[in-house]
């Protein structure tokens, strides 16, 4: 027998897959149910990211596998403002040569998001 040959199924097993397949008990989870605290690590207070606040755009990092709608749908969630727009950035990790230390210097990567919104809304992020 080959390690990636399939199985012939029994009919026991066909039975159990149509009685799950059948069964009444449904998920009452929504498909967008998720856990969107988590999707926005930290605000990312830099001189550019305060110079942005004064016209309504906020920095954020978010979670590698974020994506615009999850960071969108957590700001609402969490501070209760509508984005008009959000961006992403990904910043790739590098290595390079320090010229004080002489030693190759790791940075991270990390992933950003700009949240713009309406003229009239804020975020207070202190």
């Amino acid at each position: 027998m080959a390690f990636f040959s399939r199985t012939k199924t029994t009919k026991e097993a066909k039975a159990k897959v149509q009685k799950v397949a059948g069964s009444t008990s449904v998920s009452k989870a929504k498909a967008t149910d998720r856990n969107l605290a988590s999707v926005l690590i930290r605000p990312r207070v830099t001189e550019k990211a305060v110079a942005g606040s004064d016209r309504n755009v906020y920095t954020f990092e978010v979670r590698r596998d974020a994506t615009k709608y999850d960071v969108r749908d957590a700001v609402i969630e969490l501070f209760k403002v509508t984005p008009v727009a959000v961006n992403i950035v990904n910043k790739s990790p590098r290595q390079f040569m320090s010229r004080n230390k002489g030693r190759v210097i790791s940075q991270k990567g990390l992933k950003k998001a700009y949240v713009y919104l309406k003229k009239g809304d804020s975020i207070s992020l202190v």
